[in-house]
């Protein structure tokens, strides 16, 4: 396939990248704007982006008689940064103009600029998105106020099992080894099962290198970044080459910072510590098949801020997470249909170190959750049918009882359709998914629970249609109807014990049953030349919904709270709107807000965001100033913790440098600035202490260079 990327007055476009998403290979256009790339027969979606326009989307058809036909593809020039392609709201490449389901995406200098050893902080940089977070360190996602085991995390497409119900156990992912990470706002358990209840956040790696059959090479490049509330240090490597078909990758970074410093002073016991790693092979053949395998190592040791330690005590508790896996993906024609298969083992350990009656350290709780996982797709234009199977072992040691050793096992099948009509002016889309799910408990006298083998059936359903008026005017509305569910988590159903850290004791209740979710999501979508809108409204009703509510009755002198199940509902809407107003600087606003409401108790929901408000403004990928405002929660729940409102500072600039002979990257950003005293409302600490102060951080990334 051949063809040339041009501008809307004709010129030619050199340097603009244009990938196969479907295969994940790209190639660049050369100075005379022209590109050529070996596929086989089928169908595929390429992508092309050149920074200072908008990106572009063809479907092409390779063979049938239009082998070798070039193509001519127009950028037009735009200011704004937007991804192109969606593969999560479909589960294969799709425009994300034509998605009706809620699709954003965080990549490039934006991803570079949020990096953190926390994927929920990073991401909090997306409408709608906000992190629970203990300290900088560990964070959980929120998106449209659903939280926790409400929020699926895929890595690649695969899901990331770890123990969702605990607030200091985030998701096992490394930043710096991130492509983009795409997150779809509302129900998708159409397409990922249970979990996906609020949302899902999908983590894609860099594709691997690709010598095109051609001779082989090898690359080098790497980061090093630091900040100075922590005294955090970050350094990373990557090392990667292909020959023939094979691509390959090394990459390791590590995180050390010390205590965070807030306006009052800092705070004990709040470092932490990381070690992440991957290694990767791929082999692509001209056929179109596909095989790759990957590893992954992510752990680290996060200290935990302890609320009633004695005045001048050092050290505290600690967390101990580990997360392994391995992965291999595949696909191959298969006549006129394309076949893709993704397989995963992970094994996540999680334990609480903390000094025991005597001063000595001891474990609190050792908990290793042991999965597999197997999803099967076979595609045909937009045609998509899964099969999706999952193992998972559960094992629980230490002091304290957490939860019992358990056995899950689920299996699922699914159909997806995209089409259009209309001469383009209408996408539908429409999928139906089947779902059975089978626990095994076993007996745990420490928390009372007797033997059980608990079955579930559940289906999933979404139907979403994207009106476009005029094609090419940049104007489009989109609906979309979705129903979701998820299984109750193990402490949801066997809790029986005390959280200290919430002080309270907690009972679960073995009789639950799944939660549904019924959502409607209706979209505006418009993009010009110098400005961009978007509007989104949701409304989401869900049955069985799972929550947890004080008694009168005391346990060793800490109230019982217990787990019930009500109905409920979540309403809010997210505004975007950007627009350039000189050569290149872009002035932005967004706003959000979130309420929900327990049907039942009549009481609101507990820990939604309040109302947040961003204005800033950025020049090219130079300097960018940005103020975010976040509202006093006006509607508490009985367990709230009421803060104020406040705003914040952010500075951050960037420039590409020459340093030792090599290209490299210089950014520098100024988290508050003002060094702002703030108590965030989704803070685990904000009942005894204050969200971090000023932050400075310095970060140098070099290209790639042959070493």
């Amino acid at each position: 396939m051949t063809g040339r990327v041009v501008d809307v007055s004709g010129q030619l476009v050199a340097q603009a990248i244009v990938e196969v998403t479907d295969l994940g290979r790209s190639v660049t256009t050369g100075a005379d704007g022209t590109f050529r790339i070996t596929l086989a027969p089928g169908r595929y979606t390429l992508a092309v982006r050149r920074s200072g326009f908008a990106p572009a989307v063809r479907e092409i058809v390779v063979g049938g008689g239009q082998t070798g036909r070039a193509l001519e593809i127009v950028l037009t020039p735009s200011a704004f940064r937007l991804e192109p392609v969606t593969v999560t709201a479909t589960r294969q490449p799709l425009a994300s103009a034509s998605s009706p389901l809620p699709a954003i995406a965080l990549a490039g200098d934006e991803l570079r600029e949020a990096q953190s050893v926390s994927l929920a902080h990073v991401v909090e940089a997306l409408p709608g998105v906000r992190a629970i977070t203990t300290g900088s360190q560990i964070g959980k996602p929120v998106i449209r106020g659903f939280s926790g085991p409400r929020v699926l995390v895929l890595e690649n497409g695969s899901r990331l099992e770890d123990y969702s119900w605990s607030d200091e156990d985030g998701p096992s992912v490394e930043t710096a080894f991130v492509r983009r990470v795409e997150l779809i706002r509302g129900p998708a358990s159409v397409l990922y099962g249970s979990d996906a209840l609020g949302g899902v956040i999908n983590v894609i790696p860099e594709a691997l290198p690709d010598a095109a059959g051609g001779p082989g090479f090898r690359r080098f490049g790497s980061t090093l970044s630091v900040a100075t509330n922590n005294v955090e240090a970050d350094m990373g490597a990557r090392l990667e080459g292909a020959r023939g078909n094979l691509g390959w990758r090394v990459a390791f970074i590590g995180h050390r910072a010390t205590n965070l410093t807030t306006p009052a002073g800092e705070l004990n016991n709040t470092g932490f510590g990381a070690f992440n790693g991957e290694a990767a092979a791929g082999w692509r053949w001209p056929s179109g098949s596909a095989l790759a395998v990957r590893v992954v190592h992510y752990g680290g040791e996060f200290k935990l801020l302890e609320a009633n330690a004695p005045p001048g005590e050092t050290g505290g508790p600690e967390r101990k997470a580990g997360d392994d896996r391995i992965q291999i993906t595949g696909q191959r024609p298969w006549g006129t249909w394309r076949v893709e298969g993704k397989g995963q083992l992970q094994f996540h350990s999680l334990i609480e170190v903390a000094d025991d009656t005597t001063g000595t350290e001891s474990e609190q709780f050792n908990l290793l959750l042991q999965t597999g996982s197997l999803d099967l797709l076979l595609h045909h234009g937009g045609t998509t049918f899964g099969l999706a199977m999952l193992g998972q072992r559960n094992d629980a040691s230490g002091r304290e009882p957490i939860v019992p050793n358990a056995n899950v096992f689920g299996s699922a099948a699914f159909a997806f359709e995209q089409w259009s009509a209309g001469s383009g002016r209408w996408t539908l889309l429409a999928g139906l998914r089947g779902d059975f799910r089978r626990l095994i408990a076993e007996r745990n006298d420490s928390l009372g629970v007797v033997a059980q083998d608990r079955e579930n059936q559940a289906w999933s359903g979404n139907a979403g249609v994207v009106f476009t008026p005029v094609p090419g005017r940049g104007l489009s509305l989109s609906l979309n109807v979705g129903r979701a569910w998820r299984a109750p988590t193990l402490f949801e159903l066997f809790a029986n014990g005390p959280h200290i850290g919430e002080a309270r004791y907690e009972l679960g209740d073995s009789t639950m049953k799944p939660e549904t979710s019924r959502g409607v999501d209706f979209g505006i979508r418009w993009s010009g030349r110098r400005a961009r809108l978007e509007l989104a409204a949701y409304h989401n009703r869900m049955s069985d919904y799972i929550y947890i509510t004080p008694t009168a009755v005391f346990i060793d002198s800490l109230r019982v709270y217990q787990y019930g199940q009500a109905e409920a509902e979540m309403l809010g809407g997210e505004a975007v709107l950007e627009t350039e107003i000189g050569s290149g600087l872009v002035a932005r606003t967004r706003v959000e807000a979130v309420r929900g409401s327990n049907l039942t108790s009549h009481e609101p929901l507990p820990l939604l965001p309040p109302v947040r408000g961003t204005v800033g403004f950025g020049w090219r990928d130079r300097f960018s100033v940005d103020v975010d405002a976040y509202a006093p929660p006006k509607r508490l729940n009985p367990l709230d913790i009421p803060t104020a409102g406040y705003a914040l500072l952010h500075l951050g600039g960037g420039t590409d440098v020459r340093l030792f002979g090599r290209a490299m990257r210089l950014e520098i950003s100024l988290r508050n600035a003002l060094n702002q005293r703030y108590k965030s409302f989704l803070s685990r600490y904000k009942e005894f202490a204050f969200d971090p102060g000023r932050n400075l951080i310095v970060r140098l990334s070099s290209g790639f260079s042959t070493p």
